[in-house]
């Protein structure tokens, strides 16, 4: 008999609920809800609207229930963010979205505490100021009575599974996207909480990846009318799942989950934390079966998103195929941005942003949107250059492929940059890679896959990879030395 089970993929800005079905060594999704997930600013502060995302999970387990049900459930969403409930185990306040002013100059800070070489050394993650360490580190600072209320903190898709099931426990992978767990005991690192002042009680029990969280509670049963199916803790951080879904053979694999973040990596079955992955600010995150995800966090398409929300506002209703298009008519390589500079991270006048960055660096300006979306385009190829040769020279190992998985792979004119510009074959697809190894993972809990290698395989098989090759490599290589010279 076919298996069931029902996925929630959360990402920046939309959501889906999603039924894979598993028949004759084949994945297949069907999309059954799709929703909007809009961020919300009050005084000040840029929180995420749970509720109503939470209320749209409802909507997600209705319409899977009228296309026929599901035997369980996982939900991925995005990184680092959560909830703080209190001793009834009541939300005391909506959760903060991690582009929020509050954590700007909290890296510093904690290392007035805790040393950076020291804190990279015992959880091997990347320093990003929106790292769940700094925002709590933000709110002990200048929110003490929060903090004091607080008696335990859940992850996005923890939150979600204990409004469901009553459960609070903490799932291996988005647990370590905090920078708070210990790389080598896998569980909450006593000492950097110690250090940062940080609460030990809210930090609930980490649970590996494909762990039953609990079972849908009597409450949301009677009010869907739906049975106790099992709510499985999935690798939460979409990142892993993405990881998950990688249709590689290979053993050793280099990856980017490209969306509105471009996750660049290779699995890796241990940690890699030395002086020069530090140097490289290269981070360790967990993944399946306890593997690692050796990878760079890069501004993906978000520069692209949030470009075209300015030209929106400005009345300009340009579609991304035209934005591509417009990107094509321009002349190549006439100016550079570096794609994880400080301003490019913050909601707003990206393009104006971009306009300042150029004149600063001495290059010319762009003069339309044509130029300024290309400039995006040929910026992110050449950061994946710099990023895949930091990769190889920490793992020391050289990649004669690249798999580029989730919605980015749509973007065919980033893929074949990409392929250009790193002079690599890439394989683009599946573009659903998050919501297949959410699926996979459902279904290797409960024993129709046997592990990660048969998922793998199967994806494989469910899905038509494109191929892009690398050419015209001699004009991009020497546009890398130019790229470099203004990212200093």
């Amino acid at each position: 008999m076919a298996k069931r089970v029902l996925a929630f993929d959360f990402g920046a800005s939309s959501g889906r609920a999603i039924i894979g079905t598993l028949d004759n060594g084949r994945i297949t999704l069907n999309e059954v809800h799709r929703f909007s997930n809009d961020p919300v600013t009050v005084n000040g502060t840029f929180y995420w609207d749970v509720l109503r995302l939470f209320h749209e999970i409802k909507q997600g387990l209705l319409k899977a229930k009228q296309a026929g049900g599901f035997d369980s459930i996982g939900i991925d969403t995005w990184g680092v963010d959560f909830g703080l409930l209190d001793k009834d185990g009541v939300l005391l306040e909506n959760p903060v979205h991690y582009r929020d002013k509050r954590n700007i100059g909290m890296v510093e800070k904690a290392a007035k505490y805790i040393g950076k070489d020291e804190m990279y050394k015992l959880t091997g993650i990347q320093f990003m100021d929106f790292n769940t360490a700094f925002q709590l580190l933000s709110i002990k600072e200048n929110r003490p009575e929060l903090l004091a209320r607080a008696e335990s903190l859940l992850f996005m898709p923890d939150l979600f599974a204990y409004f469901l099931t009553g459960n609070k426990v903490s799932e291996y992978s988005i647990a370590t996207t905090s920078q708070l767990v210990d790389i080598n005991t896998r569980d909450w690192s006593k000492e950097i909480l110690e250090k940062l002042g940080l609460p030990e009680k809210i930090f609930n029990r980490i649970v590996p990846s494909g762990s039953v969280t609990g079972y849908l509670s009597d409450e949301i049963c009677e009010e869907l009318g739906l049975e106790k199916v099992p709510v499985i803790a999935v690798c939460g951080h979409d990142t892993q799942s993405a990881v998950t879904a990688v249709p590689s053979e290979k053993e050793d694999f280099a990856f980017i989950s490209s969306g509105t973040w471009s996750l660049f990596g290779t699995e890796t079955k241990k940690p890699i934390v030395n002086d020069l992955s530090y140097s490289f600010n290269v981070t360790n995150e967990g993944g399946f079966g306890y593997s690692t995800a050796f990878l760079k966090n890069i501004c993906g398409l978000w520069l692209i998103q949030e470009s075209r929300r300015q030209w929106i506002r400005e009345g300009k209703e340009y579609s991304y195929a035209e934005l591509e298009k417009a990107a094509l008519r321009e002349k190549p390589f006439a100016r550079f941005i570096d794609p994880d500079a400080p301003e490019f991270a913050v909601p707003g006048n990206l393009p104006a942003r971009i306009t300042e960055y150029c004149r600063r660096t001495g290059q010319s300006v762009p003069e339309n949107e044509g130029q300024t979306v290309r400039c995006i385009y040929e910026s992110l190829a050449l950061r994946y250059r710099a990023v895949l040769e930091g990769i190889e020279k920490c793992t020391g190992k050289n990649y004669d492929s690249l798999n580029v998985v989730g919605g980015g792979t749509k973007d065919t004119l980033l893929c074949k940059m990409t392929a250009d510009a790193c002079n690599i074959t890439v394989y683009a697809g599946p573009i659903e890679a998050t919501v297949m190894g959410n699926v996979a993972v459902q279904l290797i809990s409960g024993g129709d896959i046997a592990d990660v290698v048969e998922a793998r395989r199967i994806i494989a098989n469910s899905e038509q990879l494109k191929c892009y090759s690398p050419e015209n490599t001699a004009a991009w290589d020497e546009a890398y030395e130019k790229f470099k010279s203004v990212t200093k």
